[in-house]
């Protein structure tokens, strides 16, 4: 399912990509919990799809939710941490912030 919103994604279908990216997040939190490395890059895959809506808020939020996590879990040097700070930097920057 991640990996045919990732298609969607790929080919600006935003909106069947997020209805995906919405039950992947979901059934990873549910299945695997908050703090397991899927989860959180299927936050991340949202938060994309969000960003490339204009959605700023939503993806915002869960971008931030991921970088620190990310923080607590790998650390603030690991580049996972890094890429998620940069994901929420390039939405700060589409909002003027």
């Amino acid at each position: 399912m991640g990996n045919l919103a990732l298609i969607y994604q790929n080919k600006g279908k935003w909106i069947e990509a997020e209805k995906l990216q919405i039950e992947v997040m979901e059934k990873t939190k549910q299945l695997l919990g908050l703090a397991h490395p899927h989860t959180l890059s299927s936050m991340g895959n949202l938060a994309e799809t969000y960003r490339n809506q204009g959605k700023w808020i939503e993806a915002e939020k869960l971008q931030v939710g991921v970088m620190e996590k990310s923080q607590q879990l790998l650390g603030p040097t690991h580049p996972e941490t890094l890429r998620s700070m940069g994901n929420l930097a390039l939405t700060y920057q589409n909002q003027d912030k």
